[in-house]
């Protein structure tokens, strides 16, 4: 026995002293006549009941000794999602053969262990062994183990055994499972890791849609294993509809497949292209032989401003060709000369409502200038604007996710925007000169001066693109007439594009068109002038101007966010649940922290609901709430913020559920994840061959062992009943003496 309030030794003789003292004190000065046999008999049980209560508040203990393994708590986590249904070969399925290591491990354990089946797939839950069914969406692995310290954190587990393919398709990141889990966990694998006949689509991508009518690339990636150098069918489909197919030829069996189709999706719909590889005999799994991405459907207009130095062809022809685009909402400026008192004078082509702003020529504050969604700045100086303003304008970039194009050689004269707060938004090194370039990837050498022709890289940006192919498109280029020049604006900057150069009398190619990514927006510089003669000297048929003033219009304005903005998500497979982020800000593009807002989820079936998102991030002015997306196919987002009783706006966004099942996506043991998982906790992987090997590993374990426990001896009836019986004692005593 030892007390639980450890003290020096000599606290103990002081405690107990001291108890003594008392009790001798209490009856050492008694007035009434007591014999000296009784007096030593109070003393004595008045002495024994202090050391009693003394002892008692020090928590006397006894130390029961470690026991072996009996009744320490075994979970043992079974992955039932989809994938373990699956057969590496031809015997049993990977669920059947955990089903089998479970009943061994029952029939071994169950004497020593309380074991205990739980499954696992999109939630943990209790399982028998006779009713596990492979039918879950999803193996949230991380959730589980989340889940299971949770489960047993008052508990004494002797180890954790997870029986598992090592899929986890969690829907977000857990904690390490070394802080999860506090006992080692025993992995056992359950597939093959090696090679195996299977065809999967391993990732589809759509490139950026502009226009009506322009054509994007799909760009997708493929593998065939255990079929040698066989020839794999790519079908390619829009909403169900077949478009196309493609007969490929791996590189080597098990190599990579990538390929590109290309394919002009109608803006006013959304579309759901889906790339399908045909089902072959003996294939591991069919599931993964889709797979789809969505194309979303244009809707609103994007407001752009033109600024121009001065009236003429070059602003005539940019604006009607960007005024006959529907999807485009153009206000123009264009300087006009200097009135009597020295004044600039403008002729404004504007809405209503925005005309006011531009009175002056450009807008002076952020909620004027932020209506926009992109600024052109043709043939004028940097010093028409004032420094606030060119400050403004970054700001729309950066901030407001717009864009920004500079073309003219007015506007590259001298020191051109160098200097200013636009600098570093532009593409190009305006400090430096030098048409250091890439090659064009057509010669140039034999090329009328001042004629266009692309990069490689303009050659697949959406923005220079003429043609369904890029040989086409490249001709196309060739083929428009030699602007009248070609201002010096230096080389690209660090991750800028040159998507267009213009040969030089020497025939070196100087940049013509360069474009960047600028904070959350993108910019765009043209080098050239007269760019009106790509219409004027062109078949009436050939719209080759338009369509490049559109696009490259159109690519600068793709980032620009709305004051009310649907955050991207990716809700993988059907059954999950993934958060909604809907960001609020104000005509100055501040964010809004007492926003209303409501937000409607419409299902594929045109089922809908109405969700009321909450704060989550005041600096950011975000507003989160949940929702569960149990059908595959497209839904429909539309939000709604209102403050004060204004509204602030609304947004829309279109959801594809089910592209891709990440559950059947490589479907091969992935090892590397249990492994991992074993080697944080302390424990063992073991491949299914070897799970005979777990009784002999858990009983090794230190943790299986316990413990010792300390079992208090003073929570009872007997510690009651003694002081009970001396405090009574005592009583009847004193009585009998006449003291009481």
């Amino acid at each position: 026995m030892t007390f639980a309030v450890a003290l020096p030794w000599w606290g103990y003789v002081l405690a107990f002293g001291s108890a003594v003292t008392l009790a001798w004190l209490a009856y050492a000065r008694v007035s009434a006549a007591v014999p000296t046999g009784m007096r030593t008999v109070l003393t004595a049980l008045r002495a024994v009941t202090l050391i009693l209560l003394i002892a008692i508040l020090l928590r006397p203990v006894v130390i029961v000794p470690a026991t072996a393994a009996r009744n320490s708590l075994v979970p043992v986590l079974v992955d039932v999602s989809r994938s373990m249904r699956l057969s590496d070969g031809d015997g049993p399925s990977r669920l059947d053969q955990a089903r089998a290591i479970v009943r061994d491990l029952q029939a071994r354990l169950a004497n020593d262990y309380a074991i205990e089946l739980l499954t696992f797939g999109e939630t943990l839950a209790p399982g028998l062994v006779d009713q596990l069914a492979a039918t879950a969406r999803r193996s949230d692995l991380s959730g589980a183990l989340a889940d299971l310290a949770d489960r047993h954190r008052h508990d004494r587990v002797a180890a954790v055994i997870v029986l598992s393919d090592g899929g986890d398709t969690s829907p977000q990141e857990h904690d390490s499972a070394a802080r999860m889990v506090a006992a080692p966990v025993l992995a056992v694998g359950m597939g093959s890791a090696g090679p195996l006949r299977d065809r999967e689509v391993l990732n589809l991508t759509a490139g950026e849609p502009l226009l009506a009518g322009a054509s994007i690339d799909l760009s997708v990636s493929a593998i065939s294993a255990g079929f040698g150098t066989e020839p794999i069918e790519l079908r390619i489909s829009a909403n169900g509809r077949p478009i196309d197919v493609r007969r490929v030829t791996p590189p080597a069996d098990g190599a990579p497949i990538h390929e590109v189709f290309t394919v002009s999706p109608p803006v006013d719909v959304a579309t759901v292209y889906a790339i399908a590889i045909p089902i072959a005999g003996g294939e591991l799994s069919a599931e993964n032989n889709v797979r789809s991405v969505l194309v979303p459907a244009q809707t609103g207009r994007r407001k752009i401003l033109v600024v121009e130095g001065a009236p003429g062809y070059e602003h005539t022809f940019l604006k009607r060709a960007l005024a006959q685009d529907p999807g485009l909402d153009v206000d123009a400026v264009v300087r006009k000369g200097k009135s009597d008192d020295g004044r600039d004078t403008f002729y404004v082509q504007a809405a209503p409502g925005r005309v006011a702003a531009l009175a002056d020529g450009y807008p002076s504050t952020r909620s004027q200038l932020f209506v926009y969604d992109a600024v052109i700045f043709g043939n004028i100086e940097a010093a028409f604007f004032t420094r606030d303003q060119l400050q403004l304008t970054a700001a729309l970039v950066a901030e407001r996710g717009g864009g920004l194009l500079v073309l003219g050689a007015r506007s590259f004269e001298r020191q051109g925007l160098s200097g200013t707060p636009l600098e570093e938004v532009l593409p190009t090194d305006l400090a430096d000169r030098q048409p250091v370039v890439a090659l064009a990837s057509s010669p140039l050498a034999t090329a009328a001066p001042n004629s266009p022709g692309l990069t490689p890289d303009g050659v697949l940006h959406p923005a220079t693109r003429l043609a369904e192919t890029a040989a086409d498109s490249r001709q196309r280029w060739a083929q428009l007439p030699a602007l009248a020049s070609v201002a010096a604006i230096g080389g690209p900057r660090p991750g800028a594009q040159v998507l267009a150069v213009a040969a030089s009398g020497s025939g070196t190619p100087a940049a013509l068109i360069a474009a960047q990514r600028y904070g959350l927006g993108r910019s765009l510089v043209f080098a050239g002038e007269a760019s009106w003669r790509w219409r004027m000297m062109r078949p009436a048929t050939d719209h080759s101007y338009e369509t490049i003033w559109r696009q490259l219009t159109r690519w600068i304005t793709a980032g620009a966010t709305a004051p009310v903005t649907i955050r991207p998500l990716t809700p993988t497979v059907p059954g999950v649940t993934e958060r909604i982020s809907v960001m609020v800000r104000n005509a100055d593009f501040l964010p809004v922290a007492n926003a209303e807002v409501s937000l409607t989820l419409t299902a594929p079936d045109g089922d809908s609901r109405v969700l009321s998102p909450v704060l989550s991030s005041p600096q950011e002015g975000l507003y989160v709430v949940a929702a569960r997306f149990d059908q595959p196919g497209v839904y429909r987002l539309d939000a709604t913020a209102t403050g004060g009783g204004v509204r602030l706006g609304s947004a829309a966004r279109q959801v594809l559920v089910g592209g891709a099942d990440l559950e059947m996506a490589q479907p091969r043991l992935n090892d590397a994840v249990l492994r991992r998982l074993a080697a944080e906790t302390g424990g063992r992987y073991l491949p299914a061959t070897a799970a005979g090997e777990l009784p002999a590993l858990l009983r090794s374990s230190q943790v299986a062992a316990g413990v010792p426990e300390q079992r208090d001896l003073w929570q009872n009836g007997w510690s009651f009943l003694a002081l009970a019986g001396l405090l009574s004692s005592e009583w009847l005593l004193r009585r009998r003496v006449g003291l009481a």
